[in-house]
């Protein structure tokens, strides 16, 4: 898998009516395959009166999981439509869940395709899509004589990070993955080895 990916910038949603049926499009970041199934679950029990809750992600695992389910319409006609917006748009660590309240017209497989991947991608257009790129976290921990050296090495770098002082002064630190190992090691140069890195 590459280092950078496609996924959704929030929570987003889209509403829409076909023929007397509504659907609406639920979309959110996920990371891991307990976060989609949580997010899914949610849906459920906001909307446990609709007559379908379609759930659909793409979470970067090793290998990338895919998962989709028709939640009782025609074979073929909801979740892999769904699941599929994702896929086109190149979408990874997102969670797509489609609600639909029947109203008593069927809209037919092909219908219903159409109407469970446009609220997908609404969805996703409501969200926003950005560019991620894997990140690590590590811990820094210095005596506050190197505390000003650290945070400064942090700040010139526009890494993220948040700064605890106590006995030590302790920096939990987020950086995209391709830097982390050279930050590392200038902060070990900076401090001549005194600073403590866990990762």
């Amino acid at each position: 898998m590459s280092e950078q990916y496609q996924t959704v910038g929030g929570r987003g949603q889209a509403r829409f009516e076909i023929r007397g049926s509504e659907f609406i499009g639920h979309v959110a970041p996920a990371t891991t395959v307990e976060a989609a199934e949580t997010f899914i679950e949610s849906i459920r029990d906001e909307y446990a009166d609709a007559t379908h809750n379609v759930p659909a992600y793409r979470v970067r695992a090793d290998p990338l999981r895919e998962y989709q389910n028709d939640d009782a319409e025609p074979s073929g006609s909801a979740g892999k439509p769904a699941l599929n917006v994702l896929v086109q748009r190149e979408i990874e660590n997102a969670v797509a869940v489609v609600t639909r309240y029947y109203g008593g017209t069927n809209l037919g497989v092909g219908g219903l395709a159409r109407a469970y991947s446009r609220a997908v991608k609404e969805g996703v257009d409501d969200a926003g899509v950005v560019t991620e790129r894997p990140h690590e976290r590590f811990g820094i921990a210095v005596e506050y004589d190197d505390s000003g050296t650290v945070r400064g090495i942090l700040e010139s770098e526009g890494v993220e990070f948040e700064a605890e002082y106590g006995e030590d002064a302790v920096f939990a630190v987020r950086v995209p993955r391709p830097d982390a190992a050279a930050l590392r090691d200038r902060i070990r140069s900076a401090t001549s080895g005194r600073a403590e890195i866990d990762q």
